[in-house]
């Protein structure tokens, strides 16, 4: 054996890949080295090579020849002994094989190349741009000093050429040119070189930072493909390889120059810094600029070519782009491997043999389930290192024989011995060497050296051990075939004639070119095909299916579906890194010794439904909606457009939503990947990737893959719901998913106050207040059930039902449970708290181990025979056990139903005196709740949303106390500051409990112990722009205390209101910068929803109006005239101190002015700078989803009332403007001055005022007057180019809302303007969105430009404001020209239901079907391009309103309706061509 693997040694000698194959082909350098290698001494190999012998004369050298020289000993007997070698390999080398290349831009396939194989591919040019073209380099004959910059010239060259072709392609080391395409490997020793000097050599060979990252995208990084030697043991070499990926998307229409791309860096033939342009013609790469031109150069990246280009590449990447056919191979496989049993521990099948070949590292651990295959008796290995790295190795964990045939045969005489061997539990035999030191055979000799002994293996089990019918022998192809010699090929021969045909024979594969080619071979030597085979499946998938066909597996593993039948194991540890969902698998619960009654029990009476309820038959009633959920909504769900979709299935509290939920789930739980999320207070981005993990779970890189279904149980507003929608379908397109239907679809159980409110449609159910009378039977069933075995079923979930939950029945159950309750005892209080918490605060609990301790049961001698239920007595009836899902999971009480909580208080109240301040001040002066207990975090935060939290007004803005404050305010009036002071010892860190108390104080007008707590409150929250206003909201309202609107204000009053003003507009100004600062930190977390906090603008707002109001009841304002004292102070018309000579009388009065002068003057000034503010956000910026903004409508109306204030003090008595403007007693000066107050005065000033005019009733006569009075101002002075743009915006505005009015300026002298203006004055935000507006429609050359323009302004200008929300949309693209190209809002409304109204409802495919039929708007062509949509004709890149509307791939064309808002145009309504 010794010898024997000394002559393999010598052998690999002999042949080396580093020289050409052909040995006739050695040129006496070869033929030196390889003297040298064989131990031949330098003198004597130096003698052979002066003689000029090669490879073809040292094949005919004899001894005589050698002894001739004088030559050695030494040297005849190595030179004449390895030249009998050499004659020996050279038929095994000169035999090549076909062989696939490996997987395009793929790195972690299970592919080997075998050397001296060929591939199948030639070196070709541009085939269909998306099938790789090919080039090889031997590599072999390269030194290894030069070897790496010989790499890096072939890749630049190679890759520049296929980046300008527009085609992948793939360019191989270590494969010959001659034999074309025969692999030869090379050996490497450091891959991280090669990817490091591949990086530097793009950054060295291509110019600009743009085309550097993308040639970076295009050229993958190397790959190194194992090589193995004709009988596929290592051969210690590698194929490098380099993936070439011009995508559309990333190449667009660039063409890439290449400079300085020499091989040998020290040519000085072409100057320094030279340019080469590379394409491929033919298997070639050319080089378009010479020496002596460059017009083929010119010509090929003419722009128009380079377009043709790119739309070529375009076309190709959609075509090849499709929807893999939904698989059913997973229940064939169970059928097939089960022989229709469809379970392994009842299989038909007695025995298993498994037949394998060369496997792959990455294969192993998704073949476990052969580990669990009791019944394998033998594995019959093709793989000669198996028992190192292979099958074999994994097969260790069992007990198994190594056997190796060949030495069998030889050693113990026919099949005796293997037969006794077959006796053990599973027998792995080698059939091409691998132990005892033997040789493995190569493809061509391993019939003959070793086929007989498989022969004899498998007649003998075939016909004499095992009943054919009874044994089913797998194929497992895990790795491709050479030809019909194959060894795999010609066992299957022998199985095939053993077992009378193929019935009994099953191939699994996980890669379709090894299964077409096997299916080839079988097809050529039977005329058949294969009969049974999988080879749709991923291994993962293979191993998960028939893992899950045991019994036992489904008890201790947990499985997700793949579709089509099949199943992957869920690994714990990717489970554990889903902390955010439960996920339900397809095996959820079974297996499992859980007691049907006690879950049934449990959930009846209040406690949360679980999937065990589900699992036992019968256990949960099923609703009458479930069908419809189940068999309607979600197909037509599937038949949607966006990456992620929701259900909203709203419910009244207590009638079963979740568990209808629930029961969707499990009932498709084969269908989805379901899971249910946990907590929905949970950052979205979190779910999202968690989400997305679950859905791509084995299933990377299938184009198909099971949806998700994920419920989410806690979402209060629809708006949270699409925001996590949102979110999802944004790491869809981080992931590069891209699908034409919902890859996740969320089931949102929203709580009502009643369903008859609610108008059910589209994706929304809704489950009434009454059963139906089918429900009505199963319940009343289900609670005859229950009598049998319960004494009190009267607070079971089914009694409440059947009696609707009617306040007479549950009241009757609770007086006759609360009897004799006593607040002094322990269990009642904890009872009372427990009932606090579950009607204050959504899902609130206490954990049982606080319970525990409260109730001293920990301490008792038998307390681990005493459950916590029984430490509550009579009131356990009541509560119920749950898990909370928090920073921790854990056991937690809570009352059993929320209408028996709400009639538990009334009660506590109405019958024992027990108050809710009682009950509140127990909760927060008890510091067992809160000390290192689990779920202290969680009652934390319970406790602080119960106190805290309350409904957002928009008509009483009052309402700052939560629901229970309000309560304790109208049930014992003065205990409510005793509960806040408590809540603040009890939440020490919590900066809004002490804001609360700062608003309690200011509603006392205790002003000075306001200010104690909102210092406190800021100390704890210097950053938040909320905590900050606390103070500014202090000194406004007690500005607002001080002044006395019903008597005339004295000097000194006078000095104490402007000190106050003074102080809360600097508090204003903090608030402002804080918010400023919030927004910025926004802006750069990116994922960061909450809105723009203008609190500090308005509250600076109410201080002016304030001031305004108090300076009015002063004897500065005689009478509504415009030339009253005030008035003329504020506008600046005379100064304060000509006011006191003028009229002694207010001296006292001014002197107190003239203190305070730096705030007052400006007064005027800063009001108007906050109108803009405000006007500018209210019109430009709109909520993120489609919603009403609550806060805008009340923020609004504050605002248009210190606008009406304002207006009455500085043009209060004017004359008409019509007057005015025939007026000739004024100069033209003074015409224009009082002109602009009108304009102010109308809103129209500004373009953003112009723009509410948009959204305004009756708005039309106003506009008509704006427009003259602009007329008016450019005829008398044409300085300020703003009062053009004003004049357009008025002028369009007017023609959408009264497009007869005679006011109205032709379309093209408004174009002719702007185009004016352009030329003298561009850096405004409105001038760039009109002139996009306007221009658009004729596709203005400077599109791009203009478009451009208005981003980088929106950016500076208004995009910190936009936080948390978008931009409006003010117009539509029309199909008309002109005016009638320009849709606004109310012109799509106007084809609208009554009720409907585009601005809010722009997300719903519903109204934009209404919008396409009333063909008002132009449909705009395009195609998906940088998470954008590229628009030719006018060469600009629309954003979508969603980005996640284009889930689809780039390239792929699209239409779409176009919006212009003030962050250019955005695409709505998109759809695929």
């Amino acid at each position: 054996m010794a010898l024997r693997q000394s002559e393999q040694n010598e052998d690999d000698r002999a042949v080396s890949s580093e020289r050409p194959v052909d040995i006739k082909d050695w040129s006496r350098d070869h033929v030196r080295q390889w003297m040298l290698e064989i131990k031949v001494d330098e003198e004597d190999a130096e003698i052979l090579y002066d003689q000029k012998i090669n490879g073809a004369s040292l094949l005919l050298l004899k001894e005589t020849h050698l002894k001739a020289e004088g030559l050695s000993l030494n040297a005849r007997i190595l030179i004449i002994h390895n030249i009998g070698l050499l004659k020996k390999k050279t038929h095994v080398v000169t035999q090549f094989y076909s062989l696939k290349p490996y997987p395009f831009s793929r790195f972690t396939a299970a592919h080997r190349y075998r050397e001296n194989s060929i591939l199948d591919v030639n070196e070709t040019g541009p085939i269909d741009l998306i099938q790789p073209c090919h080039e090889f380099k031997g590599f072999t004959d390269t030194p290894e000093e030069k070897r790496m910059s010989k790499f890096t010239y072939e890749v630049i060259r190679f890759a520049a050429a296929c980046m300008n072709s527009r085609t992948n392609g793939t360019i191989h080391f270590g494969v010959a040119d001659k034999p074309h395409g025969q692999i030869l490997g090379v050996s490497v020793q450091n891959t991280e070189d090669f990817d490091r000097q591949q990086s530097h050599a793009i950054e060295k060979h291509f110019r600009g930072e743009r085309k550097v990252q993308i040639a970076k995208r295009c050229i993958k990084t190397p790959r190194f493909v194992e090589v193995l030697k004709a009988d596929m043991t290592s051969a210690g070499k590698r194929v490098i390889e380099v993936d070439i990926e011009p995508s559309s998307i990333v190449c667009e229409e660039f063409h890439f120059d290449t400079y300085n791309v020499e091989l040998n860096e020290d040519v000085k033939k072409k100057k320094r810094g030279d340019k080469s342009f590379f394409i491929r013609e033919g298997s070639n790469t050319k080089s378009l600029i010479t020496a002596n031109s460059s017009k083929e150069h010119e010509k090929y990246t003419a722009i128009a070519n380079m377009q043709r280009l790119s739309q070529l590449r375009k076309d190709a990447e959609e075509k090849h782009f499709s929807v893999v056919k939904k698989s059913v191979q997973g229940s064939k496989l169970c059928e097939m491997i089960t022989g229709g049993t469809k379970s392994m521990d009842r299989s038909y099948f007695t025995w298993y043999i498994v037949v394998a070949n060369k496997s792959h590292p990455v294969q192993l651990e998704n073949l476990e389930f052969l580990l669990h295959m009791k019944n394998l008796v033998a594995v019959l290995d093709f793989d000669p290192e198996s028992a190192e790295n292979g099958l074999n190795k994994l097969l260790k964990k069992r007990k198994i024989a190594n056997f190796n045939l060949s030495s069998q045969h030889e050693n113990a005489g026919e099949g005796k011995d293997i037969s006794n061997r077959l006796q053990q539990p599973v027998m792995c035999f080698f059939c091409n060497g691998a132990i005892h030191e033997e040789t493995p055979s190569d493809v061509d000799n391993w019939l003959t050296e070793k086929g007989s002994s498989v022969r004899d293996l498998v007649s003998l089990m075939c016909q004499t051990l095992f009943p054919r019918k009874k044994l089913l022998t797998i194929f497992l192809l895990l790795s491709p075939m050479s030809n019909a010699n194959d060894p795999l090929l010609e066992t299957f021969d022998m199985f095939f004639n053993g077992l009378k045909g193929q019935n009994q024979i099953l191939c699994i594969s996980d890669n379709e070119t090894t299964y077409n080619h096997w299916k080839d071979l079988i097809k050529g030597r039977y005329g058949v095909d294969i009969s049974k085979c999988i080879h749709e499946l991923s291994l993962a998938e293979v191993n998960g299916t028939i893992l899950s066909l045991w019994s036992e597996n489904r008890k201790s593993k947990r499985f997700l579906p793949c579709g089509g039948g099949s199943k992957v194991e869920l690994s714990k540890k990717t489970e554990e890194s889903l902390d955010v969902l439960s996920v339900l698998c397809v095996n959820q619960c079974e297996g499992g010794n859980e007691d049907k009654q006690l879950h049934e029990e449990n959930f009846y009476k209040g406690g949360e439904v679980s999937w065990w309820n589900f699992y036992f038959s019968g256990s949960v009633i099923e609703r009458d909606r479930l069908d419809y959920i189940v068999n309607t909504i979600i197909p037509n769900i599937q038949n949607q457009k966006r990456a992620c979709e929701f259900i909203s299935i709203l419910h009244p509290q207590g009638w079963g939503g979740t568990t209808l939920a629930m029961h969707v789930l499990w009932t498709l739980k084969d269908e989805f990947r379901c899971a249910v999320l946990k907590d929905t207070t949970e950052d979205n981005s979190t779910v999202a990737e968690q989400v997305v993990q679950l859905l791509t779970y084995e299933a990377k890189e299938k184009t198909a893959r099971l949806p998700v279904l994920l419920m989410a149980g806690d979402f209060q507003k629809t708006c949270e719901v699409q925001t996590l929608q949102h979110q999802i379908e944004e790491e869809c397109l981080n992931k590069n998913i891209f699908s034409k239907s919902p890859q996740v679809i969320i089931v949102s159980c929203m709580r009502v106050e009643s369903c008859e409110q609610t108008e059910v449609a589209g994706n929304r159910v809704s489950i009434p207040i009454s059963l139906s009378d089918k429900e009505l039977k199963l319940f009343g069933e289900k609670m005859q059930e229950f009598k049998k075995s319960n004494t009190n079923t009267e607070t079971f979930y089914v009694s409440m039902m059947i009696n609707t939950f009617s306040s007479k029945y549950i009241q009757g159950i609770v007086k006759n449970t609360l009897k004799g309750f006593n607040f002094q005892h322990k269990h009642s209080q904890l009872f009372a708290v427990l009932v606090l918490l579950h009607v204050y605060s959504k899902r609130a609990s206490l954990s049982v181990s606080t319970c525990e301790e409260f109730l001293g049961l920990q301490t008792k001698a038998d307390s681990k025979s005493c459950k916590v239920e029984d430490g509550f007595e009579k009131f356990s009836s009541l509560l119920t056990r749950c898990t909370v899902y928090s920073n921790v999971t854990f056991e937690a009480m809570r009352v059993n139903h929320s209408r028996i909580a709400e009639h538990c208080l009334e009660e506590l109240s109405a019958s024992y005196r027990v108050t809710k301040a009682d009950i509140t001040n127990l909760l927060l002066t008890t510091d067992s709740f809160y000390e290192n207990t689990l779920g202290e975090q969680k009652l934390r935060q319970d406790v602080h949303n119960m106190l805290v939290w309350s409904p957002y007004s928009a008509k009483d803005e009052d309402l700052i106390y939560s629901a229970l404050i309000r309560d304790i305010i109208k049930e014992t009036p003065g205990m409510e500051e005793t509960v806040l002071l408590n809540a603040a010892k009890c939440l020490r860190e919590d900066a809004m409990i002490f804001q609360l108390l700062a608003r309690y104080y200011i509603k006392k007008q205790d002003f000075e112990e306001a200010m104690v707590w909102a210092t406190k409150a800021k100390d704890l929250s210097k950053e938040n722009s909320y905590i900050c206003n606390t103070v500014s909201h202090i000194l406004i309202h007690q500005l607002e205390h001080t002044f006395d609107k019903n008597s005339p204000i004295e000097p000194d009053s006078l000095d104490r209101c402007l000190t106050l003003a003074e102080s809360a507009a600097k508090a204003c100004k903090e608030t402002q910068q804080a918010a400023n600062k919030e927004a910025k930190n926004r802006l750069e977390r990116l994922k960061d929803y909450n809105t723009y906090n203008t609190a500090g603008h308005l509250g600076e707002l109410q201080t002016a109006a304030t001031i305004i109001q108090i300076l009015q009841k002063s004897p500065f304002r005689s009478g509504f005239t415009y030339n009253n004292c005030l008035t003329r102070v504020l506008l600046g018309n005379i100064t304060i101190e000509d006011l006191s000579r003028e009229k002694p009388e207010l001296k006292q009065y001014c002197d107190v002015l003239q203190e305070h002068k730096c705030f007052l003057l400006p007064l005027k000034d800063t009001m108007k700078q906050h109108f803009d503010f405000f006007r500018k956000i209210f019109v430009n910026v709109v909520p993120f989803l489609a919603e009403k903004d609550k806060q805008k409508e009340m923020t609004m109306c504050k605002v248009s009332s210190y606008f009406q204030l304002y207006t009455e003090l500085f043009w209060e008595g004017k004359i008409q403007w019509i007057e005015l403007s025939i007026n000739d007693n004024l100069s033209s000066k003074d015409q224009i001055e009082q002109t602009r107050e009108y304009l102010e005065r109308n809103k129209g000033d500004s373009y953003s005022g112009l723009l509410e005019y948009l959204y305004e009733e009756d708005s039309a006569s106003t506009l008509e007057e704006i427009i003259q009075q602009y007329d008016f101002i450019l005829e008398k002075e044409n300085k300020d180019l703003m009062d053009s743009v004003n004049l357009i915006y008025a002028n369009v505005i007017l023609a959408n809302i009264k497009p007869a009015s005679r006011y109205i300026k032709p379309y093209q002298d408004l174009r002719e303007l702007l185009l004016f203006i352009i030329d003298r004055f561009s850096e405004t935000l409105p001038l760039h969105y009109i002139t996009v507006l306007l221009l658009w429609q004729e596709a203005h050359h400077e599109i791009p430009t203009f478009v451009s323009q208005l981003k980088m302004s929106y950016s500076a200008e208004l995009k910190p404001l936009s936080t948390g929300k978008r931009e409006a949309v003010h117009f539509y693209l029309g199909k008309d020209k002109e005016y009638g190209g320009l849709i606004s809002h109310r012109d799509i409304n106007s084809c609208l239901g009554s009720g409907q109204d585009i601005s809010t409802q722009w997300n719903d495919e519903r109204i934009w079907k209404q919008v396409r039929d009333s063909k008002k708007l132009q449909r705009v062509s395009g195609e998906i391009c940088d998470n954008k949509i590229w628009v030719a004709d006018v060469k600009v890149k629309v954003d979508p309103m969603f980005r996640s509307q284009l889930n689809k791939k780039p390239g792929t064309r699209v239409t779409f309706f176009i919006g212009f808002s003030m962050n250019g145009p955005v695409a709505l309504d998109i759809d695929f061509e």
